[in-house]
């Protein structure tokens, strides 16, 4: 009887050992680059690959500029930076789940996390606060909503999926306001010097 609760033990104690040892791997991989390679192999030669990069971006933009919206909420000095970031995590929360629902019906993988990219951006943004964070923050809305705004023309125009192209294009009005809205804050900001 000993012998059967020693080798359970130790059974029970390898076992800890491997989901912990498997657990710290995962911290390591790009949740970008898993959804990536996941629709590669799915959609290789489709003719919605392309799609499924715009898909995977724009969700990992989406989560990106949620995280950077509460962090202004935290961090930004100008009431009109925290409005902003309000604007930003209630907007892309609800694009966001459109998106998830979206991709699942396509059998779209998407990413669980922040890309090693985003995490950098979030990092960095998150190291200051005040004034330096309001400029950083508008700084980087106003570059990343000109690039989004981009891409996202780009696939409600030239997308293969009717799904995905008529979300990407009904998305742009949003964007712009956004961008609108970053440019007057950046302004706001800049005048506070």
């Amino acid at each position: 009887m000993k012998t059967i609760k020693k080798n359970s033990l130790k059974f029970f104690l390898m076992l800890a050992l491997l989901n912990f040892a498997s657990c710290s791997n995962k911290s390591n991989i790009d949740s970008k680059d898993v959804a990536e390679e996941q629709n590669e192999k799915k959609f290789e030669d489709s003719k919605i690959e392309d799609d499924t990069e715009f898909t995977v971006n724009a969700a990992d933009g989406g989560m990106l500029e949620v995280k950077l919206g509460e962090l202004a909420q935290a961090n930004a000095s100008s009431d009109q930076v925290k409005m902003l970031g309000k604007m930003m995590v209630d907007d892309h929360s609800k694009g966001n789940q459109e998106l998830i629902t979206l991709a699942k019906q396509k059998n779209i993988s998407l990413p669980t996390s922040l890309s090693d990219k985003c995490q950098h951006d979030y990092n960095e943004l998150a190291k200051k606060s005040g004034k330096d964070f309001d400029d950083a923050y508008t700084d980087f809305m106003v570059k990343d909503h000109k690039d989004d705004i981009s891409e996202f023309k780009k696939e409600g125009e030239n997308g293969k999926d009717d799904d995905l192209k008529r979300w990407a294009a009904g998305k742009v009005a949003i964007l712009e306001h956004h961008l609108d809205m970053a440019i007057k804050a950046q302004e706001a900001v800049d005048k506070m010097k």
